[in-house]
């Protein structure tokens, strides 16, 4: 083994160990913080994100992440972006379970939960788990989760089409994954807020990173507004369109949507159902997110504010998910490699930074601010999977050294300075070390 390979495979195994340790010492119970600092309790698509890397090392744990989860699903099938640790001290994390008060919807479990959801990513999770470990106990875990993941979608795809187009609709920011990005700053600013309720509530992000690199308090309030609209409607989606002030159909979250589809018509293959009605639908929302979402005169993929019935016209790397869609036709697949080799996201064979999380050029790029420019590990692994499905490794290729190089200089942070690689946000993140053992897994 020559030199080069030698520290090669040195990196390899530090990076390997850096990750290990991250999960091992955020393990808590039967399921992974997403960190001991801001993030104590366990958030929806982080967990699908961790299982996914636990499957490399701890394949058990993989499935009780994953398990503790949908323990926590809700009646209708929805599935809320934080179940909260009963544990904690009541203020351990704004906005807690008092703020949320799930007990006041009909079929909300016992365990206190937040009422909103996030990227349903969590069947490509499962399948994934059981292709890195395949055994009869996979199987058996597969054959478990199968009718939850199904009411999952079920939820999305019917009571969340608000719009009526074959999409699920987001009714707040947080929903999307990508919280703080400015592709919701226009139905955002029409969202009532008043800034004297943040009085009221502490703010812990503020107090673990840098106020320049977080949400604005004006950011906050209308969070808070969104939440108690929803709450007050006992989060029931029925007529949200005549009195919901967010509606917004977003390209990632549908982009998951139909790649769960997909993903349960494998596992439906395993698990002895028929996989063709997942098939059938996943077609549908392919389809539904070319037409609804697709914008040939920019070429790219937009998020639709069901307000105003337009696309919003920020370019952020929301526009690139489509392309985990297997079935993205081949005009889209081109015009989203156009978008993403472009210099306002830089991928290429060999890239210079890492994948930003909004367009580089654009005046409001931001690269310190939560989604606002940062580099995230999750939406590049989520592009990595994109690219080898549509058969370009020489961009993956690309895309997984920047991942791995970007962890190497700032280690397992939440997210990264898009041009240094500097590690930003919560350190000892789990999210960022799961995904790091998968991509590593690839060498």
């Amino acid at each position: 083994m020559g030199g080069a390979a030698r520290a090669g495979a040195a990196r390899t195994e530090a990076l390997r160990r850096l990750a290990i340790g991250t999960l091992e010492a955020n393990w808590e119970h039967d399921h992974t913080v997403p960190s001991r600092t801001l993030y104590p309790h366990q958030w929806s698509w982080d967990s699908a994100f961790i299982a996914v890397g636990l499957a490399h090392v701890r394949p058990d744990r993989a499935w009780r992440e994953l398990r503790s989860l949908f323990a926590a699903q809700w009646a209708d099938g929805r599935v809320p972006h934080i179940v909260f640790h009963p544990a904690l001290p009541v203020g351990s994390y704004f906005p807690g379970p008092q703020f949320w008060a799930s007990t006041v919807a009909d079929g909300a479990p016992a365990v206190a939960t937040s009422g909103i959801v996030q990227p349903p990513v969590h069947a490509p999770a499962a399948w994934l788990v059981h292709r890195r470990a395949p055994s009869e106990a996979s199987v058996r875990q597969l054959r478990r989760l199968y009718p939850r993941l199904v009411a999952q979608q079920r939820y999305l795809t019917t009571r969340r089409d608000l719009g009526g187009g074959g999409l699920a609709c987001l009714v707040h920011p947080w929903e999307s994954g990508l919280d703080n990005s400015p592709a919701w700053d226009a139905p955002l600013a029409a969202v009532p807020a008043d800034l004297a309720v943040m009085r009221a509530y502490r703010r812990h992000d503020t107090a673990q990173a840098a106020v320049a690199h977080r949400p604005t308090d004006l950011d906050y309030a209308r969070y808070v507004a969104l939440v108690g609209s929803y709450r007050r409607r006992a989060y029931v989606d029925a007529d949200l369109t005549d009195r919901h002030p967010f509606l917004v159909e977003c390209p990632l979250f549908n982009a998951a949507l139909g790649a769960a589809e997909h993903a349960l018509a494998r596992i439906a293959d395993v698990v002895g159902a028929d996989p063709g009605p997942h098939r059938d639908r996943a077609a549908r929302i392919t389809r539904a997110v070319v037409d609804r979402l697709y914008d040939p005169v920019t070429g790219a993929f937009h998020p639709r504010d069901l307000r105003t019935g337009r696309l919003l016209p920020v370019r952020t790397v929301l526009g690139l998910l489509p392309l985990i869609l297997p079935d993205l036709p081949p005009r889209q697949v081109d015009a989203v490699l156009a978008e993403a080799c472009s210099p306002r996201f830089g991928l290429a064979a060999r890239m210079a930074r890492p994948l930003p999380s909004h367009d580089r050029t654009a005046p409001d790029f931001e690269p310190v601010r939560y989604w606002r420019g940062p580099a995230w590990l999750n939406i590049a692994w989520l592009l990595w999977q994109g690219l080898r499905l549509h058969r370009r490794p020489d961009l993956a290729a690309g895309l997984r050294e920047s991942m791995v190089s970007t962890v190497a200089t700032g280690g397992c942070h939440e997210y990264f300075h898009p041009d240094t690689s500097a590690g930003l946000g919560s350190a000892a993140f789990s999210g960022t070390a799961a995904l790091l053992l998968d991509a590593l897994a690839e060498e």
